[in-house]
């Protein structure tokens, strides 16, 4: 049986640095950086003609702390050594150059945690950037966090699941752009004057993930009745075990972006597609999560069980319920996955209790991500547009599509003399309402949900 270890500070090692958080240099900081954002415009510039701007004079001294403070707090972190040097230059050309539109391309090519992922590593970062579901604007955001890169999960990424860009991280304190719902730290949000090359690494906030995780669920088998395995149970009173599940999750998952029968954009950023294909691969990348974690659980380690616990209870309570219904390709992964599970007897809503054969779900999954890697494989050999009906074929077989949808029509529906491009705009914003099994879910769980914006492992503890 492999088991879940835990970092243990020695002499030397990175554990055994002070805390960046508890340095009197942090909160000087965090506070100049909070003084900074409210006066940038949406790409990062600011403008001090507009009414209200604060004056020139005033952020050039909020700067200068910012740069005092990373200058004061960097030997604490000597493996970021040369990314904080690149920060002081570019903070410092941004302020020279009259707060114009942020330029942070010499940091972040600087700035590469890949290179070192030791387990309780610290890093302290700053950027201007728009946070992913969370604050869309390019401000100024310091973060301080920890690399979260056990044995075991070392292990499986150099002997299976090569990921060598993906960091686990943790939150150890943050600015505002990061009191919202966002969960990643990504290189592409960074303000820089042109796109690198190539992104060498991309981080995901694993506790934070636990945390809400951990209060949407317990919520929701207590709304729906649904009773967990004593197993499962333990995922949701123990942070630090749904921490380590959902870091073997998301390594799994963001490698099998790049991996299968894809089209030449498997991440599809560069395309304008429905938004259902979105949803479908978000879905295929956790369904193969899944999948991997039933041969893991064979192979006597723990973490295999509890993804596949996470990944059902997530994807069925969280996602569908989480976000506005504007192309909620998440939400829609969500949906599809009950309404399979549901139409094929693993799940049953009687007597307003929910029940799940664990047993009948997990094949009942295996089978769904089959059907989509089928999809995917035949897509290979059509043209896009038919690509596109197929899989609407797919969801509309299990999810019924809004009534006033052209889509659902078909192609004579369409004026197919477009690029496939154009027909985006007839799908609908919601194409594929909730049931009413998720409108009233939605409904109970909406406080809970809102609760957990800006939700850390802290926060859950504290509140317990």
């Amino acid at each position: 049986m492999t088991e879940i270890l835990s970092p243990v500070a020695t002499d030397g090692d990175p554990l055994s640095a002070d805390r960046v958080v508890d340095h009197p240099a942090w909160p000087v900081l965090k506070a100049a950086v909070e003084a900074i954002r409210p006066a940038q415009d949406k790409d990062g510039a600011i403008d001090f003609d507009a009414e209200d701007a604060p004056s020139r004079e005033s952020v050039e001294a909020e700067l200068e702390r910012a740069v005092s403070a990373v200058r004061e707090l960097a030997p604490l972190l000597p493996h970021d050594a040369a990314y904080h040097e690149a920060l002081v230059d570019d903070l410092r050309r941004w302020g020279a150059e009259g707060f114009g539109v942020p330029d942070f391309l010499d940091s972040l090519l600087a700035f590469q945690p890949a290179q070192q992922r030791a387990d309780g590593l610290q890093h302290l970062v700053v950027f201007a950037m728009y946070t992913q579901n969370g604050n869309p604007d390019r401000n100024l955001e310091a973060v301080v966090l920890r690399m979260v890169w056990p044995d075991w999960l070392a292990e499986l990424e150099r002997t299976r699941y090569d990921n060598p860009m993906f960091c686990g991280i943790t939150f150890e304190d943050f600015t505002s752009g990061y009191d919202t719902n966002s969960a990643v730290l990504f290189p592409e949000t960074i303000a820089v004057r042109q796109a690198p090359e190539r992104f060498t690494w991309g981080g995901i906030f694993c506790d934070r993930e636990a945390a809400r995780f951990r209060r949407v669920v317990d919520a929701a088998c207590d709304t729906t009745s649904l009773e967990l395995p004593e197993d499962a149970r333990g995922l949701l009173t123990d942070q630090q075990r749904a921490q380590q599940t959902f870091v073997l999750w998301d390594m799994v998952h963001d490698r099998t972006h790049s991996h299968g029968d894809l089209p030449f954009d498997p991440f599809m950023i560069k395309q304008r597609q429905p938004f259902w294909m979105y949803g479908l691969e978000e879905l295929r990348c956790d369904l193969t999560a899944f999948h991997e974690a039933v041969t893991l659980e064979a192979e006597g380690f723990p973490q295999g069980r509890d993804v596949q616990y996470a990944v059902l209870l997530d994807r069925l309570f969280r996602f569908p319920v989480t976000g506005p219904r504007n192309r909620n390709y998440d939400g829609l992964g969500g949906q599809l996955l009950f309404a399979y599970l549901h139409k094929h007897d693993a799940l049953r809503w009687r007597d307003n209790r929910l029940t799940i054969d664990w047993e009948r779900a997990r094949e009942v999954t295996v089978r769904l991500r089959e059907e989509i890697e089928t999809l995917y494989r035949d897509g290979i050999d059509r043209p896009k547009i038919v690509h596109w009906f197929k899989a609407y074929d797919l969801v509309s077989t299990y999810l019924s599509p809004h009534p006033g949808s052209t889509w659902a029509k078909g192609p004579d529906a369409l004026d197919l003399s477009l690029p496939p491009r154009k027909l985006v705009d007839d799908v609908l914003p919601d194409e594929f309402p909730l049931s009413m099994f998720y409108e009233a879910l939605a409904k109970k769980l909406r406080g809970v949900i809102t609760s957990t914006k800006g939700i850390t492992a802290e926060s859950v503890a504290a509140a317990a």
